[in-house]
């Protein structure tokens, strides 16, 4: 089997295994319990990281761009141009890597052991679906918590490139954020918060597929485990291409 059909039958597999879970989403039972674990593992748990990773790119957007728009005249659009960049694009897909690292890895290891010390296996047989308690609460909790995250990126990011400018370039607060008003729009702020949705989508899925498909001990689940975090990371920089082509057709945003 080449290496052509085998991706075409991975995607299968995992587009096979988002629609049997988002179709179990509101069967009984619903395991709200583990669904509500989950959101505090993978949204409380993140926090630290995002809000690092946002004051640190809305810094160094600032770092980087600053003057060079004062060479141009147009330094009172760095914060303009750092919340585009990080409402746009650099928060959703920056968000989406740092859960994808930390949460799909660690998704994908525990079903993984669950699946080679037979404990899925287990689950069937006592007629509990391991899609339903397994999959499905991740699912939600992903698609929950991921837009939030990415929210509170881009609020921080924005935040860290104020503090540069006004602390490294000398810019006036109400400069910085009056061009932050006046840049984002209601149709940029819909577009980014599409974005982690379908990032959540592709996360979820993708590490729950290569947990529960774990074959050949401690070796199989460190495999799945890289699998995972690096099948996901480059399926959400791929869908953020075609995400912003279609959201500047649909929205009609600058193309």
């Amino acid at each position: 089997m080449n290496i052509f059909t085998r991706a075409l039958l991975e995607i299968q597999e995992t587009t096979l295994l988002a629609a049997r879970a988002l179709g179990r989403m509101f069967h009984h039972p619903s395991y709200t319990k583990e669904t509500i674990t989950q959101m505090d593992i993978i949204g409380v748990g993140s926090l630290t990281i995002v809000i690092l990773t946002g004051f640190f790119t809305g810094g160094v957007l600032t770092l980087q761009t600053f003057p060079t728009l004062k060479y141009y005249g147009a330094q009172d659009q760095t914060g303009r141009l750092v919340a585009l960049s990080l409402v746009r694009e650099l928060g959703p897909v920056l968000t989406a890597l740092m859960v994808t690292g930390r949460v799909g890895s660690a998704i994908s290891a525990e079903l993984g052991s669950m699946s080679v010390s037979q404990q899925i296996d287990a689950m069937r047989a006592l007629g509990t679906d391991p899609v339903r308690k397994l999959v499905a609460p991740r699912l939600i909790a992903l698609l929950v918590t991921l837009p939030l995250l990415t929210v509170i990126a881009d609020v921080v990011g924005i935040g860290g490139g104020w503090a540069v400018a006004i602390g490294l370039y000398n810019q006036s607060s109400m400069t910085y954020l009056t061009a932050v008003r006046d840049g984002i729009t209601a149709d940029d702020i819909i577009g980014g918060a599409i974005k982690p949705i379908v990032f959540g989508l592709i996360i979820a899925t993708v590490a729950c597929r290569q947990g529960l498909k774990t074959e050949g001990g401690t070796v199989g689940v460190g495999r799945s485990t890289t699998t995972a975090v690096v099948m996901a990371s480059i399926l959400v920089i791929i869908a953020d291409f075609f995400l912003a082509k279609a959201l500047q057709v649909i929205l009609g945003l600058p193309s």
